[in-house]
């Protein structure tokens, strides 16, 4: 009896000491945050952090929001979603039209395989932003973030907010001062637009948030135009590694895949790419995942005009740098193949390690979120 109580009382000193330590830990990834109503200007992109703290971008105040969801009971089993007609019923849920929508970003909770929806609510600058959270049971709900957990990293040194050009080469580049963001170990990565005379830039802000320094401005060699460029923004990207060191592998419009060192990220620097393809011009890349298949590593990259990319890394190390025109919309580097089943695909991201959570449109107009095997 003396030595089953014992063993009782070792066993929970263990439990309550992983309990503490676990405690602790979530309590130090929420340091710095104040609770109360989380203000947007706009919303998205989204990305996930630890403890289903999801990092929300806010480009038109640009800055980065920090919120803990809360959202941490694991998933259980296997996860399978499919919600059809999902821009109806978003609409009805906020009292609107389908036509008076724009869905901005998903990301998948990596813990709960909940997705969250970034929601522009109207159109135009009068837009409202909502998070919407997808349950996997496929139901709806807005994600109430007026009294939360919450911290802000605003950027100082963004564009102007103001509109330049005429007619439909009208712009706003403060839009763009964020145009995706990805956290990686301690830290929140964000690509955008800043007001240096090198506008593309890049950036690796700490979280717990403190300060944020001057972005890094990025300079790459553009092979479908056959120019060194520094004004164009990154689009997507996802952090890799090549030859076990971090890097970000980053697309870009009409599209080249550039990489760079993330340890080269400094503020105030500047910092030029190493293109490895050119994957095809007239094309907005939209998301890219990194995901395994058989022990290999792909990407797969969503666009606007060129469908899904699964794109092989196995040459990755070994890839030359493109320093040379790649006219009249041909490919070059990485190799590449079109997976043609996956049609109208708008936003991507990664539910478990065989499945991808994709939001596509159908011949009909109506969106379409479903989960769909890694090819």
């Amino acid at each position: 009896m003396k030595i089953r109580n014992r063993m009782s009382i070792a066993h929970a000193l263990i439990l309550g000491s992983l309990t503490l330590s676990l405690s602790l830990q979530s309590a130090q990834w929420t340091a710095g945050m104040k609770e109360g109503k989380a203000e947007f200007k706009s919303m998205g992109p989204l990305a996930f952090g630890p403890e289903g703290i999801l990092f929300i971008a806010d480009a038109q105040a640009a800055a980065i929001v920090a919120v803990a969801t809360g959202d941490t009971k694991p998933a259980t089993g296997e996860t399978t979603i499919k919600v059809e007609a999902l821009n109806q019923k978003i609409a009805s849920l906020l009292g609107t039209t389908a036509d008076q929508l724009l869905i901005e970003d998903l990301a998948v909770n990596p813990i709960s395989r909940q997705a969250y929806l970034a929601v522009s609510r109207g159109r135009g600058p009068e837009a409202t932003p909502v998070l919407v959270r997808v349950k996997t049971s496929g139901s709806l709900e807005v994600v109430d973030l007026g009294q939360v957990q919450f911290s802000r990293a605003d950027l100082p040194d963004a564009p102007a907010d103001k509109v330049a050009g005429e007619g439909r080469r009208q712009s706003n580049p403060r839009r763009e001062s964020i145009t995706d963001i990805a956290f990686l170990e301690n830290r929140v990565l964000v690509a955008g637009l800043s007001n240096e005379e090198f506008s593309s830039a890049l950036r690796a802000i700490a979280f717990p948030f403190q300060t944020v320094a001057a972005g890094t401005s990025l300079e790459i060699y553009h092979s479908a135009h056959g120019a060194f460029e520094t004004r164009a923004p990154i689009r997507t990207f996802v952090p890799f590694n090549i030859g076990n060191e971090p890097h970000l592998l980053a697309a870009y419009t009409c599209t080249p895949l550039v990489e760079f060192p993330i340890q080269a990220i400094k503020p105030g620097a500047k910092l030029k790419g190493k293109t490895i393809a050119e994957l095809g011009n007239r094309n907005r890349p939209i998301d890219m995942i990194v995901y395994q298949k058989d022990g290999k590593d792909y990407l797969l990259l969503a666009n606007q005009s060129r469908g899904i990319m699964k794109i092989s890394t196995d040459s990755i190390e070994k890839a030359e740098s493109i320093e040379k025109h790649v006219p009249d919309g041909g490919t070059k580097g990485l190799p590449y193949e079109t997976i043609t089943a996956w049609k109208g695909v708008s936003q991507l991201d990664k539910l478990d390690a065989q499945h991808a959570l994709v939001l596509r449109q159908q011949d009909s107009g109506s969106l379409t979120l479903e989960s769909l095997p890694l090819p």
